[in-house]
């Protein structure tokens, strides 16, 4: 019995047809491992202490400077660039401090460590002041923007929040406490 001219090119277009199929198999596996083993997380901030030297409190009003200390953790095999990030101090809804944070780089899976300090100007109490020996609070709020390079290919733009609310003694300006 003798062959077709027909029967080896179908043999041929099966066997390609399989193997683009295997390939394009190993390409989305490779793809799903890659987005796995790189995905971009945002970075931690963890905020270890906060000052407030220079208070002065009279006729209502305070001013002091204000100091934050704080690690930002970047979770990433890439290096983590920061940009465009800012430090924000609010007290009874209004802001009455505000930083930029100098950009820069995070090695991947390394911390940094942040210190920022800055005078707020004299800003008066709420409409019903707190009694001597009171606490004051006031709301911190750092946001870290920036981007990781995933493979040198991909960018991949990650943000990161932390807000505290920090008790002051209306007294003297120590530091009571704060919450994050």
């Amino acid at each position: 019995m003798a062959k077709s001219p027909d029967d080896g090119g179908r043999t041929n277009l099966a066997s390609c047809l399989v193997a683009t199929a295997f390939l394009l198999l190993v390409v989305a596996a490779a793809a799903a491992a890659l987005f796995v083993f790189f995905r971009p997380l945002d970075p931690e901030i963890r905020v270890s202490a906060v000052r407030l030297p220079g208070f002065a409190a009279a006729n209502g009003t305070l001013r002091f400077t204000f100091d934050q200390y704080v690690s930002v953790r970047n979770p990433n095999r890439a290096a983590f660039s920061h940009y465009d990030s800012t430090l924000q101090l609010v007290y009874a809804g209004n802001q009455v401090g505000f930083m930029f944070i100098p950009a820069g780089q995070i090695a991947g899976g390394r911390t940094q460590y942040m210190a920022a300090s800055f005078a707020v100007d004299s800003f008066p109490l709420a409409a019903v002041p707190p009694a001597p020996g009171g606490t004051v609070e006031v709301d911190s709020r750092m946001r870290v923007k920036g981007r990781v390079r995933v493979l040198r290919f991909f960018t991949h733009h990650v943000e990161a929040v932390a807000g505290c609310r920090v008790g002051v003694s209306s007294a003297d300006g120590s530091v009571l406490g704060f919450r994050c």
